[in-house]
């Protein structure tokens, strides 16, 4: 954990990893993988109308878009403006310039989600990230109470301008939310890989144009992360039990009701103008839900008994990047044509059942790597891209307990 040293790159030790932020974010990709497969498989998986669908494939939509849309990458959003405090202080120590880090390290995560984008998926969100770590160095100074002043802000803003188009729609009885893809996606996922890349790139400005819009939620997730960065709040003993059970019982009912109507506005039976209104529902109490499951993962992996978990989870979250990216080339071989082609082609209980099956597998292997290597290969690169280049032996790093 973070201690107070000199700032002697001879005399200063690398700053340990907290490992709370590895168990939070190996939480955070499974709920990210819930999403994004949905999305990967069809549009009509989403909202339970993929082929063959029934009574369980619309109630799985339907409880995915009430527990787990758009709390999981508020959450990761979180741990990095967090991360991006340990990385200031690890650079402090080290006694190099972090302005010059932190520019290359905002410019390789760019580059790499875009190729993500062009070659997996559309719906990157590693270049939204990029961008934003622009705005965090921005004001990477600013006092922590005025930076959660700031993120109430984006998040009241996105909310009313979100409810003030709903209304809007309703009173316009407009009957369709977003934009559906064209009817022939479909057939050009299901083509040979240049059909797939082709496809991507069509898609990506209607992707971006979504993280534009949620770039206000994500920047107070970073911000938020930030403050509590600069407050160690992780680090020592963290947060006292008493804290914790407080965030769950408050967070949990309202989180779990703003999810509720986000997701009536989403499948029905409210419609049109309704959605807009569920997401500005959404906005506002999607933090609450996401701050609820982060405490209680926290008050689970101090007990004996979660203990385990905790250890399980860690691993995935150390090769957080690694995992993300694999994700997405597995999701690409089973429903584009890089693989089988299966496209608009399973209902939404196949898709979440396949998508534990993936992260029971990424958890293993994850643990099964960590015993010989301390990060993954994405973890690595972008680990040389941040200080300039290559170690001297330019290899892989053995596991270690450090970052």
């Amino acid at each position: 954990r973070p201690v107070s040293a000199p700032r002697t790159a001879a005399a200063a030790p690398p700053v340990a990893r907290i490992g709370e932020i590895d168990v939070l974010r190996g939480c955070a990709l499974l709920g990210i993988l819930l999403i994004n497969a949905q999305l990967m498989a069809g549009p009509a998986v989403a909202h339970g109308d993929g082929a063959g669908s029934g009574l369980a494939d619309r109630g799985a939509a339907w409880a995915t878009t009430a527990l787990v849309s758009g709390k999981f990458y508020l959450l990761f959003s979180f741990l990095l403006g967090y991360g991006f405090t340990v990385q200031r202080r690890s650079a402090e120590r080290a006694g190099v310039a972090f302005a010059a880090r932190h520019l290359r390290r905002t410019a390789a995560l760019f580059v790499l989600g875009l190729v993500h984008a062009v070659l997996l998926f559309p719906g990157d969100i590693l270049m939204t990230y990029a961008a934003l770590g622009l705005v965090l160095f921005a004001l990477r100074d600013v006092r922590p109470r005025r930076l959660l002043r700031i993120a109430a802000v984006l998040l009241v803003s996105l909310a009313a301008l979100l409810l003030a188009y709903g209304l809007l729609a309703l009173a316009l009885e407009r009957t369709q939310g977003l934009a559906a893809p064209a009817a022939d996606t479909g057939a050009a996922y299901r083509g040979g890989p240049g059909s797939v890349v082709r496809t991507n790139i069509e898609l990506l400005p209607r992707f971006l144009g979504a993280n534009v819009l949620h770039s206000a939620d994500l920047l107070a997730a970073l911000l938020a992360g930030l403050a509590a960065g600069k407050r160690r709040v992780l680090a020592g003993p963290g947060p006292r039990p008493v804290l914790l059970r407080r965030v769950v019982a408050l967070g949990l009912p309202l989180g779990l009701a703003g999810g509720a109507f986000v997701a009536v506005c989403t499948h029905g039976p409210l419609e049109g103008g309704w959605f807009f209104v569920g997401q500005a529902a959404g906005v506002l109490t999607a933090p609450a839900l996401t701050a609820a499951y982060a405490c209680g993962v926290l008050l689970l992996v101090r007990v004996p008994a979660g203990r385990g978990i905790g250890a399980t989870l860690a691993p995935a979250g150390r090769m957080s990047l690694t995992n993300y990216l694999a994700q997405s080339l597995a999701l690409a071989l089973v429903f584009t044509g890089y693989g089988l082609g299966l496209y608009g082609r399973v209902g939404t209980t196949t898709v979440l059942l396949g998508c534990l099956f993936l992260y029971a597998a990424q958890l293993a292997l994850s643990a099964l790597l960590s015993r010989h290597r301390r990060s993954g290969p994405a973890e690595f690169l972008l680990r040389a891209a941040t200080r300039g280049g290559l170690p001297r032996r330019a290899r892989w790093p053995p596991g270690a307990h450090h970052s």
